[in-house]
């Protein structure tokens, strides 16, 4: 998008490097990038704000802080570091680091932060959708799920890939689907695959298919779940749980845009979206390496976190009317019944409300539900 405030990123590592550039340029930003102090010297000129890694191969984001803070006027540098600490913050922030983040951050706290820094507004209407999706039932009253689906729509229409993360229940899935079929994929197929539940000795095989005689049962080719997704979207959910192994082919995959079967010495080309979602806290599934972080580069082009129910209460009676409406029936919930429902800390989420308000529905008498029926000490 051209107009933008400039911003240069420098980050030595060239896969953190082209992923925050593609997402700054996807929320209106014009990108300079750099991969060492020397560089980025020699492109600081005509910078709005400066996205600088704190270890640098010639040096240290420090230096250019110093040159930033020659320049007049001199503009804002935000500092990222996997090696974060008070101790250096503070120091980088004494030397006129105007803000500080720890990797792996959340981009859309960086845009927020960088946007505020060079005095950008929002695009008209960013953050304002309909309450509900008609195309996906998705409910988004809340000013958080407002955003998430401002940005998935956003990131629709780029074809971008995009990484989910929330606890279970949230509605990653339906996130996932609202992307799809918002964008130019709609018509091609939408393949959701559970990655913690396919077979570890399998997974290979489900994902990038095999051809006949590639191991015992192999009686005949099978695509796998990636070419079956061709020309659509591929939605990989709970894929930190993934073996180590696989993705690293999903790297592969996901960079060459090639396939190869098990069994097979030909890879074959694929188009194919990729969003991936899970539900564990990002940057302990990177330090544990549950997931790979040169995946995790790959796939968060987009980052999006959808906050638990109990963040966004304004949404549990619109999303339990919906879910009533859909049992069937005509029911009502009683006034102490709403109640209740607000005042329910639904660790389940959206998952657990649903089969809250359809079990409330089956078994409450007449076309009243009260606090009884709704059982809510029934776990989720």
């Amino acid at each position: 998008m051209s107009g933008g405030p400039l911003v240069l990123v420098v980050e030595d590592r060239r896969s953190l490097r082209e992923m925050l550039a593609r997402t700054l340029c996807l929320e209106g930003f014009q990108v300079r990038t750099a991969a060492g102090v020397e560089e980025g010297r020699a492109a600081l000129a005509g910078a709005r704000a400066a996205l600088v890694d704190l270890r640098l191969p010639d040096g240290t984001g420090l230096d250019l802080l110093e040159a930033a803070r020659a320049l007049s006027p001199p503009p804002p540098v935000v500092l990222m570091t996997a090696y974060g600490s008070v101790e250096v913050a503070v120091e980088a922030m004494r030397q006129g680091a105007t803000d500080f983040l720890c990797k792996p951050f959340d981009t859309r706290t960086l845009v927020e932060r960088l946007r505020a820094l060079v005095g950008e507004a929002a695009e008209p209407g960013e953050g304002r959708p309909p309450e509900a999706e008609p195309e996906t039932g998705l409910v988004a009253v809340s000013p958080a799920m407002r955003e998430v689906v401002a940005r998935a729509r956003r990131a629709a229409a780029a074809e971008v890939p995009v990484l989910l993360s929330g606890e279970s229940g949230t509605g990653k899935e339906v996130v996932a689907r609202l992307i799809h079929e918002a964008g130019p994929r709609a018509e091609a197929p939408f393949v959701a695959v559970n990655c913690a539940a396919l077979p570890g000795n399998l997974v290979e095989s489900e994902l990038f298919g095999h051809v006949k005689g590639a191991f015992t049962g192999a009686e005949s080719d099978r695509p796998g779940l990636i070419r079956e997704a061709e020309g659509g979207t591929l939605f990989l959910d709970e894929v930190a749980e993934m073996a180590p192994e696989a993705q690293s082919k999903l790297l592969r995959v996901l960079q060459d845009r090639q396939v190869t079967p098990v069994g097979g010495g030909r890879p074959v080309a694929v188009d194919v979206r990729f969003v991936a979602a899970t539900n564990r806290d990002l940057g302990e599934a990177l330090a544990s390496g549950g997931l790979r972080e040169d995946l995790f580069y790959r796939l968060a082009v987009v980052v999006l976190r959808l906050p638990p129910l109990r963040e966004r209460r304004e949404e549990i009676l619109p999303l339990a009317e919906r879910f009533l409406a859909e049992a069937g029936g005509g029911a009502r919930l009683t006034q102490a019944a709403r109640e209740a429902l607000l005042a329910h800390p639904w660790p389940g989420n959206v998952r657990e409300l649903k089969n809250c308000m359809e079990r409330a529905r089956l078994f409450c008498q007449g076309g009243e539900i009260g606090v009884a029926d709704l059982e809510l000490g029934a776990g989720v």
